[in-house]
């Protein structure tokens, strides 16, 4: 159960008499404060003197609830419902355990039970209920936040001089708005400060508000008063061990890790040593880091919380033994199948399970998931990268290309890089469409780059080998064209389009003066190999242009006779008139390159290799 902070009620709430009002206030300042076991003592003491306190026997079980014992509570709850025939406050306890279990249904009857029986005519609904039923819906995860904000908006009009409701109040819109950085949450969590600036328990609401937005400035604000104005306050430095954690100031971490184990005094917890585990798996000592997570599995048994399985899982994965890693890794997800196992446990998931033959297609589907359960931009980026890192460390470069081209979906701004990479990764797997494809979009967004023109170029000549599909040559003149821009710099790609262009039209187009003007522009910007490529000019420039190949002659289907040639026909076409060579296409269509074959090679040679460093 997340954790709900209290600090005091409605009049109506706590007991009359001085002495017990102080005693019950003072369990519930040891729950605001995590300290469990101290407040379970104070409730049970006062079930001692009073087995029908009908105060105390709530905040056992809420108690309980926090303290994520659920059976505990249900056995308080059923046997306060039993003893004092079915008291409202207890039935809205028992409500907020059905939330918690997902009994909508039942919770909500609980509720409104709970409210008739309390209201009056007069004053219409009781707050001190109204506030119980707030914090239910607040605190379970199928809590209707609508219906809390509708209850706690009443009960702070009834008692508006209460910190707490104006608090859940707060916690209500916040959850109801997540992200929100002001509006009715802030101006709820100041009301209650206005009520009592002691209550420090807002200090860490507001704390909590502002991370969402990264303020961090102000989560460190209020953090620090909270902590100043109450010493004692667990919460807080739990907050502030995070705080260093994630920032991997692991030193101050441990300050504070060390305080609010301090503040819990005289309680002490095996939970406890899990920050241990975590400080040690956060500086790699992974011997360190197994040794407290197991400690707290071996007291806690079958009550042991995912999370430990989760860093057991890692820390093992990380220090080689991928079969302990596995064996605690479906631990984990055993635990959480009924709640909602977190992204990076997938991704440790996805991990693991790629170190065992059989499950590369598992493993696969499970970074796939990681990504899309994660619900922040920055993890979902990471584990695309750690994903594409390592399937192209495995030459598996089709799934490389897979999560890099999520990048393009989930950034909001993608980078020349960002099409740059699942571009290429498409090319060296031999993916050549999609490669393509990735580079045509590189090409339109970043036009003054070379890099979309030179790969499309690359896959062109790969995809169009027959040359019917003519994306090639288009593909080569644009290349060509862009290298203009600077000779200098962009010298490779002109060899690597021109080279191509005067192969194209000398033996495939049989274009012999394009064909030379591209060998020319070749050979200025091939200085290694101008003097082959000069000699080849002059190869073409007097190469024999062969005759052209007449058709035989076929027989007339009627007469029997043989039809005429094309060239026993009268040269009258006007297009023939103005070119005055009526079989120069002909004669020039047959013309073939005749150069020794070694020359070419030796030529092309250094330009494949060098495309095949990129």
């Amino acid at each position: 159960m997340k954790k709900t902070l209290i600090w005091m009620l409605t009049s109506g709430l706590l007991l009359s008499a001085g002495l017990k009002a102080q005693t019950l206030q003072e369990g519930i300042s040891h729950l605001s404060s995590d300290r469990f076991k101290s407040a379970e003592s104070v409730f049970q003491k006062l079930l001692q003197v009073n087995p029908n306190n009908i105060d105390a026997i709530y905040w056992l079980g809420q108690t309980y609830l926090d303290w994520d014992e659920n059976e505990k509570a249900r056995d308080v709850y059923t046997k306060g419902l039993a003893s004092s025939n079915n008291a409202p406050l207890i039935q809205v306890g028992a409500g907020h355990l059905d939330l918690l279990e997902g009994k909508t249904t039942d919770a909500r009857q609980k509720f409104e039970s709970a409210l008739s029986l309390t209201r009056s005519p007069k004053k219409g609904d009781d707050p001190a209920i109204l506030y119980a039923i707030g914090r239910a819906n607040v605190d379970a995860k199928q809590g209707d936040v609508n219906y809390a904000i509708e209850k706690l908006e009443t009960a702070s009009q009834k008692d508006a001089a209460n910190p707490e409701v104006f608090l859940q109040l707060g916690n209500a819109y916040r959850k109801a708005r997540p992200g929100e950085g002001g509006g009715q949450a802030y101006t709820n969590y100041n009301k209650a400060l206005q009520l009592n600036p002691n209550f420090v328990v807002a200090y860490l609401r507001l704390a909590k508000l502002f991370e969402t937005q990264r303020n961090w400035e102000l989560v460190l604000d209020y953090l620090n008063k909270a902590v100043t104005q109450d010493p004692k306050f667990s919460p807080a430095y739990y907050e502030l061990f995070y705080y260093n954690f994630y920032r991997l100031k692991f030193d101050d971490a441990e300050v504070y890790m060390k305080k609010y184990i301090d503040s819990r005094s005289p309680d002490t917890y095996i939970e406890d040593q899990y920050l241990y585990a975590q400080l040690c798996w956060a500086r790699k000592d992974f011997t360190c880091a197994i040794s407290k997570a197991a400690g707290v599995e071996t007291t806690q048994g079958q009550h042991t919380k995912p999370k430990v399985f989760k860093l057991l899982a890692d820390a093992y994965y990380q220090s080689g033994d991928s079969i302990k890693a596995k064996e605690y890794i479906d631990k984990y997800f055993a635990k959480e199948k009924n709640g909602d196992p977190d992204a990076y446990a997938i991704k440790i998931r996805a991990k693991i399970y790629s170190k065992f033959p059989g499950n590369e297609e598992v493993a696969y589907g499970y970074f796939m998931e990681a990504v899309k359960t994660d619900t922040l931009l920055d993890g979902k980026i990471e584990t695309i990268k750690e994903a594409a890192a390592k399937y192209k460390a495995e030459g598996k470069r089709e799934k490389e290309a897979a999560f890099l081209m999520m990048l393009l979906e989930v950034k909001p701004k993608p980078n020349i890089n960002d099409y740059f990479d699942p571009g290429r990764a498409y090319y060296f797997a031999k993916n050549y469409p999609k490669s393509y494809d990735v580079f045509t979009q590189l090409a339109n967004k970043y036009p003054e780059e070379v890099y979309g023109w030179e790969w499309l170029f690359n896959n062109a000549r790969v995809i169009d080998t027959v040359r019917k599909d003519s994306i090639a040559v288009p593909a080569a003149m644009k290349l060509y064209d862009f290298s203009q821009r600077d000779t200098l710099k962009f010298r490779k790609q002109i060899i690597s389009s021109a080279s191509y262009l005067a192969l194209y039209y000398a033996n495939d187009a049989k274009d012999r003066e394009k064909a030379l003007d591209f060998m020319r522009k070749w050979q200025s910007a091939d200085t290694a190999n101008r003097d082959k490529i000069g000699e080849n000019i002059k190869r073409l420039e007097s190469a024999p242009r062969a005759p052209a190949t007449q058709p035989a002659r076929t027989n007339n289907a009627r007469t029997g006779t043989p039809k005429p040639l094309p060239a026993d026909k009268p040269k009258t076409s006007t297009a023939m008139k103005k070119t005055g060579c009526e079989t120069c296409i002909t004669r020039f269509s047959s013309f073939t390159l005749k150069v020794p074959l070694p020359l070419w090679w030796g030529i092309f040679l250094p330009q494949i290799f060098l495309f095949l460093k990129q």
